[in-house]
């Protein structure tokens, strides 16, 4: 890549929305829980709190120790001013507390669906302490310059609905009547991976934009969620190593799929390691090239033939 391509995205590319990388969880040592990252396990937390003994090292969220994220934040505002949207982005309680719970990460997640039976009080009470921190440090994000805010319940999709409900819902919801009440005008988005089997459950946080992967067929989507609320994505990060005639036939796609308004295009999560920087830059070209127009024709005519 190139210094603008490499150092500077905003520069390169010009999207609608920017955002500093910072990993959901950076926030974790200001209220207690200390991790370190190895090359091969990825985060391991040095004390994974499984007892009542364990919660004993957490404590309220020390704002000071975040300030390199609000400075970030405010600089990215600067450079940007309103030409696009900063995003904030933070973990959901369940998503951090597997983290916690199972001391780095994990393809089973055995440690804390265990805890959901055998010590439920523990995890309620990691729980609540993640919620109140998480709203705290998104309200830090936003008066820092963020104009929207992700969250990322990364791991919700690991449950079953019915254990989502229980044990990720009731915070994600805490954590959205909060921002509701002191930022009213900061839109929240909610993204789960392989949230096929939550989507009706995910509208009812209250959240404003629901982010769909790429296992969502994007219209089934908008049929299950109905047009009173916005949606982001889907489109599959590997479609990017594909030739650029796939990329673009995925992207309209998507974006028909969609319909002609409340949708965030995105892919379906992150731009995979090794992405080429053609296949980037490629995706904004056709975005920015869309006849809005014409997108609205096509639905209109394709509901006169079902009509």
């Amino acid at each position: 890549m190139d210094d603008a391509s490499s150092g500077k995205p905003w520069e390169a590319f010009h999207p609608d929305g920017v955002i500093i990388f910072s990993d959901i969880l950076t926030p974790l040592p200001a209220f207690g829980v200390q991790f370190d990252i190895e090359d091969v396990r990825g985060p391991v937390i040095q004390s994974p709190i499984r007892s009542e003994e364990g919660l004993k090292s957490l404590h309220s969220i020390d704002l000071e120790k975040l300030q390199f994220v609000g400075d970030s934040l405010r600089i990215l505002r600067k450079e940007v001013g309103e030409q696009a949207a900063i995003l904030g982005f933070v973990g959901a309680p369940w998503t951090i507390a597997t983290y916690i719970v199972e001391g780095g990460t994990t393809r089973t997640y055995t440690k804390i669906k265990d805890m959901c039976h055998t010590a439920p009080h523990v995890l309620r009470a990691l729980l609540s302490h993640l919620s109140k921190a998480i709203a705290e440090y998104i309200v830090y994000q936003v008066e820092s310059g963020a104009h929207c805010i992700q969250i990322f319940d990364s791991w919700g999709g690991q449950l079953p609905p019915h254990m989502w409900d229980c044990w990720s819902k009731p915070y994600i919801d805490e954590i959205v009547g909060i921002i509701k009440r002191k930022c009213p005008q900061t839109p929240l988005v909610l993204y789960i991976n392989g949230n096929g089997g939550l989507l009706e459950r995910m509208k009812t946080t209250g959240v404003d934009v629901i982010g769909l992967d790429w296992t969502v067929d994007m219209a089934d989507g908008r049929r299950r969620l109905g047009t009173d609320i916005g949606i982001q994505g889907n489109v599959d990060p590997a479609t990017l190593f594909c030739p650029l005639s796939a990329l673009t036939d995925e992207i309209k796609r998507v974006v028909k799929s969609a319909g002609t308004s409340g949708h965030i295009l995105n892919l379906g999560h992150g731009v995979l390691v090794g992405t080429p920087e053609e296949a980037v830059a490629h995706f904004f070209d056709v975005a920015k090239s869309f006849d809005f127009d014409k997108v609205e024709d096509h639905v209109s005519e394709a509901d006169k033939v079902v009509a």
